[in-house]
């Protein structure tokens, strides 16, 4: 840092300090979470299915599937989130998307880098639907794939995957109307050129019913992707998982 900066960044640090992603409480470092915040948290990790990554309560072996991925089995590699969604994943998540907090990105990206697999190939943020984006002004998937790049040098590419027509809110619907609203929704742009043979890792926020990740994971295998897993920062986890 140049000599003359460096007063100015003792000043800025000291006028305005880390905070906590969660409850805004000053921290020691940016992208850090208070001792609550972080309690708080609830990391996801092994043991969990071997083909979605649904967590288990206790270990059933290495192989060991969930009931979902038994009767319907999944055509992506696995969803894997930082978190579980609760209140201080729902916050910081909020906060990013609706509340202009940018800079939230790198804070869960640097959480998820951990659970990257080691074959990734390229990043692809599910995208927004043009109308969406400008009413916005970003993608927060897109804003966590080029954090993740940072971190982790693997490349994404936020022009490959497109959502060609706007959808209606998915929340209320069952699973089969969610099906519906988004089959054929989302395009892959040149994909001759950019995606055969890739492992591709599809960036999002949040995992709830996996509607949208998989009509996404759909295009992209169609057009020629490896293989497709999905990697988000928090997971709605059912209370019967």
């Amino acid at each position: 840092m140049s000599p003359w900066l460096a007063p100015l960044r003792l000043i800025a640090d000291f006028a305005l300090p880390p905070r906590c992603p969660g409850c805004g409480a000053v921290t020691g470092e940016d992208h850090r979470f208070c001792a609550t915040c972080w309690g708080a948290l609830r990391f996801l990790a092994p043991p969990w299915c071997a083909t979605c990554h649904t967590p288990f309560a206790y270990d059933r072996g290495a192989e060991a599937q969930c009931a979902a991925c038994i009767a319907d089995p999944p055509r992506h590699a696995g969803v894997r989130a930082a978190v579980a969604y609760g209140d201080v994943a729902r916050t910081v998540a909020l906060r990013l998307k609706y509340g202009g907090r940018t800079a939230f990105a790198e804070t869960v990206g640097r959480q998820m880098a951990r659970l990257l697999p080691e074959d990734a190939d390229v990043l692809v943020p599910v995208p927004l639907h043009r109308w969406r984006l400008w009413s916005r002004g970003f993608n927060q998937a897109a804003l966590i794939a080029t954090a993740l790049t940072r971190v982790s040098g693997i490349a994404h590419d936020p022009l490959l995957l497109r959502r060609a027509k706007a959808t209606p809110p998915l929340r209320a619907m069952g699973a089969k109307a969610r099906a519906r609203a988004v089959a054929g929704v989302f395009r892959v742009i040149d994909p001759k050129a950019r995606l055969p043979g890739k492992a591709v890792v599809l960036i999002d926020d949040i995992y709830t019913s996996g509607a949208t990740t998989d009509g996404c994971a759909a295009a992209l295998l169609r057009a020629g992707a490896a293989k497709v897993t999905i990697l988000c920062w928090a997971r709605v986890i059912d209370s019967t998982d």
